[in-house]
């Protein structure tokens, strides 16, 4: 398996699950989208794993976007009471804190777990 394919197959397995979260947090919140969801669910597994990195694409974007503009504001802050002290090159990327890298290492763990999941269920077939 070549890198751009592993790498390509870790982007879907992460939106699917971006997906599937979205969808849950839909079916918690709304009873119609419950039902439309439980049938969904009868559907063949690719098509909703389909749908649910769609979803999560769009999730994942809005996401970005998020932690774009959280970071804007921090360097804005950070840059108007540091102004003295020189700033670092545009191309370094900011470091997250530790708990974020460990709710990533989280994310990341429950995502290979979902995505093996899913080769069982694809082998049982």
């Amino acid at each position: 398996m070549n890198s751009d394919n592993l790498s390509q197959l870790m982007q879907k397995s992460l939106r699917v699950a971006l997906g599937a979260t979205a969808s849950l947090v839909e079916v918690l919140q709304d009873p119609h989208k419950r039902e439309e969801n439980l049938l969904k669910l009868r559907q063949e597994w690719s098509q909703l794993s389909e749908e649910w990195a769609q979803k999560g694409e769009v999730t994942e974007q809005e996401a970005r976007n998020f932690m774009e503009s959280l970071l804007n504001k921090q360097t804005q802050r950070s840059s108007g009471s540091t102004e003295s002290t020189p700033s670092s090159p545009a191309t370094s990327s900011p470091s997250a804190p530790p708990d974020v890298q460990v709710e990533l290492q989280e994310l990341t763990a429950q995502i290979a777990a979902i995505r093996a999941e899913l080769e069982n269920l694809r082998n049982q077939e």
